[in-house]
């Protein structure tokens, strides 16, 4: 009995003994490169300078170096590219009519082409471009006067304003006083052939020979009509500050007044008559529409769909 109890109490020592071991043996680390599970492998050591520099020489690129080498690395690509006048032939048109309002001055078909880069397509779309020249109302074609026969690529181009042939203060004089009608000239169409026009209207309009309307914002030249200088009339600076400080009667004193002369007056006070509207509402009633009854078909409710409307009060 005695030597069962000492077999047990030498295993259960030696259980423990190797219990302490193993767990000396987790706390200092791995052994053998063998970790036990339910521990963390310890982090990996940070790489030094030496290192890196050393990896760097075998050849393995930096980001630096990989952008510089890219050739495209600066390239926006959600931007389109800048390419000039465009592609289309709108835009391109556009870019013509312009070039060719700052030239005033005919220019021949290769010109124009040559400024839209428009040289080195096929002939096909050239030809096309200049027949969509010729179409536009904004270029003036002038044919070759030496041939009998013209092509496409004869002629010259020229900007057609919107208001021909005005560019000097007398041909704009001269331009109003042939028109027929007692419209006035938009400064937007004369600029169109005459950018610099401002100063020529304010000119013409302390001379009294146009009369101009303003913008209140900035002041800009928006219309212009003839004026006739010897209705010009100066006024007295004196009569200005007498008018600037004359009181005016009321609306309803001016009526009175024309009543008690026998006089009718030419319009009623809009107060009077917002009121007298406001009265007249407030009596009237909407009044209902009554219910007509048709051919009843339902027997059975007539009761329930009978009209007493006549008990109400």
């Amino acid at each position: 009995m005695s030597s069962k109890l000492e077999r047990e109490a030498a295993r259960f020592a030696a259980g423990m003994a190797a219990a302490s071991k193993m767990s000396a043996a987790a706390s200092a680390g791995p052994v053998n490169n063998v970790v036990k599970r339910g521990t963390l492998a310890p982090p990996s050591p940070s790489p030094s300078v030496g290192s890196t520099t050393s990896a760097a020489a075998v050849g393995t690129p930096s980001r630096r170096d990989r952008d510089a080498n890219t050739p495209a690395a600066n390239i926006v690509y959600s931007q389109p590219a800048n390419t000039g006048t465009g592609d289309s032939v709108i835009s391109q048109m556009a870019y013509a009519v312009s070039w060719l309002r700052v030239k005033d001055e005919p220019q021949p078909y290769n010109a124009v082409l040559g400024y839209l880069s428009l040289t080195s397509r096929p002939e096909s779309e050239q030809e096309y471009f200049v027949e969509q020249m010729r179409r536009h109302p904004q270029i003036q074609w002038i044919p070759d006067p030496n041939l009998s026969e013209q092509t496409w690529r004869t002629g010259k181009y020229l900007h057609r304003p919107a208001i021909p042939g005005v560019k000097s203060k007398t041909s704009l004089l001269a331009y109003l006083q042939k028109k027929t009608d007692a419209s006035g000239v938009s400064v937007k169409d004369l600029k169109d052939g005459w950018p610099e026009c401002d100063a020529a209207i304010t000119e013409l309009e302390a001379e009294h020979k146009v009369l101009v309307v303003r913008a209140k914002k900035d002041g800009v030249a928006k219309m212009v009509w003839l004026d006739d200088g010897s209705l010009a009339q100066e006024i007295d600076p004196q009569l200005k500050v007498m008018w600037s400080r004359m009181e005016l009667p009321s609306l309803e004193t001016i009526a009175t007044r024309l009543i008690a002369a026998g006089q009718k007056p030419a319009s009623e006070d809009p107060r009077n008559k917002a009121d007298s509207g406001k009265g007249g509402g407030a009596d009237k009633k909407k009044k209902r529409a009554q219910r007509r009854g048709g051919k009843s078909t339902n027997t059975h409710m007539e009761h329930l769909l009978k009209d007493y409307s006549h008990m109400k009060r």
